[in-house]
């Protein structure tokens, strides 16, 4: 069921960009400011805090690794990971954008492995939600090459299967059947939650400057996304 959800979240999301207009995408803004401020609140009240129990203080650095880890990523991605589209047809027309693909499929893969930890359920509702602005920014881009449009509904299964791998993988060490590397589950999460810090902070950052189109709007998608979190974290 996880590895159905997740398939099918980003792949749907990168399918509707054939039947959506580009320029019409509030909705998918408001649902980006929502699972941003849902995944930090995850982020802070539930993968933080597990992560500490079975490591000592250096597991800071591997959080802090993969926020820099994401950053260096976006150089590559252009940020689409946050449900941005960004226009440059004359270049894109030239040739397929292999740094922006590779970069978000190696960010969707890395997404899906908390998957495998005890909080699954809140993680897989924030995580999927994520995935259909960023498959649609994703289908945008791709739509300004001259890729066949065959092509990118491949590229999309692509991109919509990274994340189950990923969980697939962290599932396998967490359960110890991949040799003896479960000893590094913790620092992989570590890794993963420098990388939700990052993803996540940024969306909010973004939702709050004035230079965009319904504030409000975002301002209550993130107070819901902070809100869900929190019942949740109150009554498990």
């Amino acid at each position: 069921m996880i590895i159905s959800i997740l398939f099918l979240s980003a792949l749907l999301g990168g399918l509707s960009v054939f039947i959506v207009k580009r320029d019409n995408s509030k909705m998918l803004k408001l649902i980006l400011a929502f699972s941003g401020a849902y995944l930090f609140s995850i982020t802070i009240l539930h993968l933080i805090p597990d992560v500490y129990i079975n490591a000592d203080e250096s597991i800071g650095l591997f959080i802090l690794g993969g926020f820099i880890f994401q950053l260096i990523l976006e150089q590559f991605s252009q940020g689409i990971e946050h449900g941005h589209i960004h226009h440059h047809e004359h270049k894109l027309s030239q040739a397929f954008p292999i740094g922006i693909m590779f970069s978000l499929c190696l960010h969707a893969f890395l997404e899906g492995m908390p998957l495998a930890g005890d909080h699954k359920n809140y993680l897989l509702f924030g995580i999927s939600l994520h995935h259909i602005p960023a498959a649609f920014a994703l289908g945008s881009l791709l739509l300004n090459t001259h890729i066949s449009k065959q092509k990118i509904i491949v590229l999309l299964v692509v991109f919509a299967m990274m994340s189950p791998l990923g969980y697939l993988l962290s599932f396998g060490i967490k359960a110890n059947q991949l040799g003896d590397i479960n000893q590094y589950f913790d620092r992989i999460m570590a890794v993963v939650i420098g990388i939700f810090l990052h993803i996540s902070t940024t969306i909010l950052f973004e939702s709050s400057t004035s230079g965009h189109h319904y504030n409000r709007q975002k301002a209550i998608a993130v107070l819901l996304g902070v809100s869900v979190s929190l019942l949740n974290f109150l009554f498990h």
